[in-house]
């Protein structure tokens, strides 16, 4: 039975990635590692919570201690750990370079000690900043743009230094802008579907020509499993959905579905050290065998369609965080 090591299995990826794992393999037993921060939530998992190979600790990545116990016997690690809110990033830096920066070497120096098989980071398409022609390639000079952007190159370097350095068999994936259900509602799609039916207008940052491209989370998950199982240590793969479309074409699309019109739209100042454009080169994952299976369209319509059948499960984010008015 592989035992797989999960940090922060309670966001919205890594709670999904979980899912994936014991829906796919009766031998593998996870064990989710979440400090439950404000977006580690209990409820992604509630209806697993008692499944025989799965087990939850509360801890946090930056507690040595706590981790080596956690991680022990742990064949893989992978790693979602971490703050990764641009706009809570640029108000509070600090808090992104802890977790992001240094809750990533505790995770690698605890790996070492415990010779796991395989570490993945999970890393993020902003690393490359702002791509105004072309896609990134994983051999891409690095170009943060903000703290958050900053603090995930951080952490991919530094997973790459114990790989150069320990021989630690190091894998990093870099997907694209993720959606799905049981995201956080203050990233883009879900601030605008729970906005939307509560009666609340969407804010908008700018022109709203910024571009990004959409990854449904479910093929994420897929992709990061197969780089587990099959990447090659010391390598980096870009995940991306090959859905490029502008904020404000994907706030007409959810305006859309959800009958609403575009008076609906507040243009807001744009975001301080906002990147342009995002687009990554995937030829490596693909040629791992790996292609995204659903359609941008339909999956952001099932997407919508989950937070419609699933209002408790947001209201309650709600109205914890006193933003229900």
């Amino acid at each position: 039975m592989k035992r797989i090591f999960v940090a922060g299995g309670m966001g919205f990826i890594g709670s999904n990635f979980v899912r994936h794992l014991l829906s796919t393999y009766d031998d593998y037993r996870i064990v989710n590692y979440d400090k439950l921060t404000y977006a580690g939530n209990t409820d992604n998992l509630r209806d697993i919570e008692k499944s025989r190979n799965y087990k939850f600790v509360k801890g946090d990545i930056c507690n040595a201690e706590k981790v080596h116990e956690a991680m022990r016997g742990a064949d893989m690690v992978v790693n979602f750990a971490a703050e990764s809110h641009v706009d809570r990033s640029i108000a509070n830096p600090a808090e992104f370079i802890k977790t992001d920066v240094f809750g990533t070497y505790t995770l690698l120096q605890e790996a070492r000690k415990h010779e796991v098989e395989k570490f993945v980071q999970i890393g993020t398409d902003e690393v490359y900043g702002s791509v105004e022609k072309g896609h990134s390639l994983e051999t891409d000079l690095l170009q943060p743009r903000n703290p958050y952007s900053a603090s995930k190159a951080g952490a991919d370097l530094i997973a790459n230094s114990f790989h150069k350095t320990y021989d630690l068999p190091v894998v990093i994936t870099r997907s694209s802008n993720n959606f799905g259900p049981y995201q956080y509602p203050e990233k883009i799609i879900p601030l605008f579907i729970t906005n939307l039916l509560r009666g609340k207008h969407v804010p908008l940052y700018g022109d709203g020509m910024n571009k990004r491209d959409w990854l449904y989370v479910q093929d994420n998950c897929e992709a990061i499993d197969l780089v587990m199982r099959k990447g090659a240590k010391g390598q980096t793969y870009n995940i991306g959905g090959g859905n490029e479309v502008t904020n404000i074409e994907l706030t007409k699309m959810v305006l859309a579905e959800l009958g609403k019109g575009e008076s609906m739209i507040d243009y807001v100042d744009d975001r301080l050290g906002h990147d342009r454009r995002y687009a990554v080169d995937c030829s490596k994952v693909n040629a791992l065998g790996w292609k995204p299976k659903h359609d941008f369209r339909e999956a952001l319509r099932e997407t919508i369609g989950w937070y419609v059948k699933n209002r408790g499960w947001w209201t309650k984010i709600l109205q914890k965080n006193g933003a229900m008015s």
